[in-house]
C-alpha cells in the first residue's frame, strides 16, 4: 500500500523511488530530498523524515530551530557540517543529533553524492501547547 495525500494515520510500506526529488527553500545546488514520512505524505503527525543527496557544493544554508530536534545520519560520502560555528567532517555511518538553538548547516565538500537520512520532530518549527 502506498501512502496518499490527506490520509488519515496507517500504516504502510512503500518505495523511495516513487517519492519526488525536491529542493526545498534554504537548499542549494543540488540539495535534493525526498519527503518520505510527512502529514502530507502519510498523516505522520510529529515525524518529517527524508532521504537527502546533496551533489558536491551543495548545501543548507545554515540555520537554527525553535523547537525542532534533528538528527542526520550520512549513509555514503562526506560533508561539512556546521554546529554553532564549528565545522565537523561527516562520512558513512556518522550521525548528529542537533538540539533546538543550535546554528547548523550541511555542505557536500567530498568529490560523490553525500546521501544522509533527516529525521526531525515535531514536523513544525512552532512551540506546541501543553
Amino acid at each position: 500500500m502506498s501512502p496518499s495525500e490527506g490520509k488519515p494515520q496507517e500504516a504502510f510500506v512503500s518505495h523511495t523511488v516513487q517519492v519526488p526529488w525536491q529542493e526545498f527553500p534554504g537548499h542549494f545546488g543540488g540539495a535534493l530530498s525526498k519527503a518520505l514520512v510527512r502529514p502530507e505524505t502519510c498523516g505522520s503527525r510529529r515525524i518529517d523524515f527524508r532521504i537527502s543527496c546533496y551533489q558536491p557544493m551543495a548545501y543548507v544554508q545554515e540555520h537554527v530551530h525553535k523547537v525542532q530536534e534533528q538528527v542526520y545520519h550520512v549513509l555514503e560520502g562526506e560533508g561539512l557540517l556546521t554546529l554553532d560555528g564549528r565545522k565537523v567532517v561527516m562520512r558513512r555511518n556518522d550521525y548528529v543529533f542537533v538540539p533546538p538553538g543550535v546554528h547548523h548547516g550541511f555542505t557536500n565538500e567530498g568529490t560523490t553524492p553525500l546521501v544522509f537520512l533527516v529525521v526531525t520532530t515535531p514536523v513544525e518549527d512552532e512551540e506546541v501547547p501543553l
